[in-house]
């Protein structure tokens, strides 16, 4: 497997990696911001809220018809396309912030439209990443992309934090700037990214034939199909952990810098872990290590419902978000390597769309099960929901039995990679 070294050395790879990671610092620093300027423009809570809602319907929204561009069309022109929208966009609130006209309709319009060219990058990016790097090269690559998540959640916060002390319209140049030197480093990539020859090809188009043709190739392959439906429900139980966790202490009236240090500690732990996981990947077989993820959260919970204090939350996340990387890595890059080049960006669309919808319930569920059942029962039925969870890959043979990368080449797609320029 390739080492995060070897990996430096493909160009293309690392122009589009710190692009990328640069654009998605900035849209950490300004989902941060989104919430205090919207409560500072309108006084209401429900109107804070509503402008992160905002930016997570519109990335939905696009991300299936975004998976049918990324296989139909140039993927580096869409990946350009939306980050160069991205900083017109941001620079749209500068501009009104710094005339005194910034409003609360411009906000929640600019949000939405943020999630939409977010939700047309992601796709593309998938399918430029299955062209640019060879499929030995695949997990360790995305475990860069887990590494650039956890530190842009790591600094985005306190960044937009300090940028917004100094300007409401601060978090957005720092955003309009990281769109524009993503755009820039874009340009930097060599590799033909088009879309591979099809049949057929020059038919009129047919958009939802070809969204049904990936729907289709997902719910046949038993392992996507699993995927599917463990995702969201992962989702939906670990979140809602969490946010009960979180929510505890709030009640219980520990100082802010207290949780600050535990989301800290959190985050620090994921950052090791995506640097940890090409080694746990090589290391252990796929399917199993994905099933030790899923069980992760399990007997590290359990004290929670007793030991209600940051540095609990702190040591039972912080362990399960070390091996979450690895997981995610793992599955990622063998999801991609089984999927035909032509179907990658339908593929990553259909999953991310669909393991996202149960997030926006996660804060609901946590709440409603913490003033119905208070603290402890809350985090013992969430922690016995996230078992009964692990229990879909755990009894999936076609996710259990996934071998090391190693051993992926009978079982995956030929690799039609071209060779990248070093």
């Amino acid at each position: 497997m390739a080492s995060y070294r070897s990996l430096a050395r493909n160009h293309d790879f690392t122009a589009l990696w710190i692009g990328a990671t640069v654009c998605e610092l900035g849209t950490r620093i300004t989902t941060f911001a989104l919430p205090l300027v919207a409560y500072a423009l309108s006084g209401s809570a429900l109107w804070a809220a509503s402008a992160e809602a905002a930016y997570l319907l519109g990335m939905v929204l696009m991300l299936l018809p975004a998976g049918v561009l990324a296989d139909r069309c140039h993927r580096l022109r869409l990946m350009r396309l939306s980050l160069g929208t991205g900083a017109l966009l941001h620079a749209t609130l500068v501009g009104a912030g710094l005339a005194g006209r910034l409003t609360l309709p411009h906000l929640l319009a600019v949000a939405l439209a943020s999630g939409l060219v977010a939700g047309l990058f992601l796709p593309a990016e998938s399918s430029a990443i299955r062209r640019v790097v060879s499929r030995d090269e695949l997990p360790t690559a995305l475990s860069q992309q887990q590494a650039r998540q956890h530190v842009a959640s790591l600094l985005g916060g306190p960044l937009g934090g300090a940028l917004y002390g100094v300007a409401r319209w601060a978090p957005f140049a720092a955003d309009a700037v990281s769109y524009a030197l993503g755009w820039a480093l874009l340009g930097r990539v060599r590799t033909d990214l088009a879309p591979e020859p099809r049949a057929g090809a020059d038919e009129p188009a047919r958009p939802l034939h070809d969204l049904g043709e990936g729907l289709r190739f997902l719910w046949a392959h038993p392992f996507l199909r699993v995927l599917l439906c463990w995702s969201p429900a992962a989702n939906l139980a670990v979140n809602a952990l969490f946010f009960v966790a979180l929510l505890r202490l709030v009640e219980a009236g520990f100082p802010a810098w207290q949780i600050g240090l535990a989301e800290t500690a959190i985050g620090a732990s994921g950052i090791l872990g995506a640097l940890a996981a090409p080694f746990l990947i090589e290391r252990f077989r796929t399917g199993r290590l994905v099933v030790v993820v899923a069980w992760s959260f399990v007997p590290l919970s359990i004290p929670l419902a007793w030991w209600n204090s940051p540095w609990a939350l702190a040591l039972a996340s912080a362990v399960g978000l070390f091996l979450n990387p690895a997981g995610n890595a793992a599955l990622g890059s063998y999801r991609i390597a089984i999927t035909p080049p032509e179907l990658v960006g339908r593929m990553q669309s259909t999953t991310q769309a669909v393991s996202m919808l149960t997030i926006p319930l996660a804060p609901a569920l946590a709440g409603a099960l913490l003033t119905l059942l208070g603290g402890r029962d809350a985090v013992l039925v969430l922690t016995a929901l996230t078992a009964l969870v692990a229990l879909v890959p755990t009894l999936a043979r076609s996710v259990r039995d996934v071998p090391r990368p190693a051993d992926w080449a009978p079982l995956t797609t030929t690799d039609r990679s071209p060779a990248h320029v070093a």
